[in-house]
């Protein structure tokens, strides 16, 4: 079963925080069409977080066509986003878990690699994409 998460120091709504961790296990392939997301009760009570929260999250993902209410039975996924290739999956997250393992070891929290890696994918969009 899926599990939301919630960073409070991150400064990202609540919401956005959901609606992004639905995108990203898209992305990965660790949810596919048919799969049942938490019911907007369970993910309320598990983050302790207002149900209308939960709500709007679900309701921007439906939006977008990932999601769709199915009335009494729950929020399941319908849509997809084009998921990373399990190949170059495996083998970029081996070399990404080597480059963490070195900012970390270089003294950097996890608010630091995050800006850095935002940095960089900043810096390689405004030179068009090279990396």
């Amino acid at each position: 079963m899926f599990a939301f998460r919630l960073d409070s120091r991150s400064g990202v709504p609540t919401y956005l925080q959901l609606v992004k961790q639905v995108r990203r296990a898209l992305l990965v392939g660790y949810l596919r069409p048919g799969d049942r997301l938490p019911t907007v009760r369970e993910v309320a009570a598990a983050l302790v977080v207002n149900p209308n929260t939960v709500v709007k999250a679900y309701r921007d993902l439906e939006h977008a066509g990932l999601v769709t209410a199915r009335a009494g039975q729950g929020t399941f996924i319908t849509g997809t986003l084009k998921p990373i290739p399990p190949p170059s999956y495996t083998r970029l997250s081996r070399s990404l878990h080597t480059w963490l393992r070195g900012a970390r070891n270089a003294g950097l929290d996890a608010e630091q690699i995050g800006a850095l890696v935002a940095a960089v994918i900043d810096d390689s969009e405004a030179e068009g994409g090279a990396a």
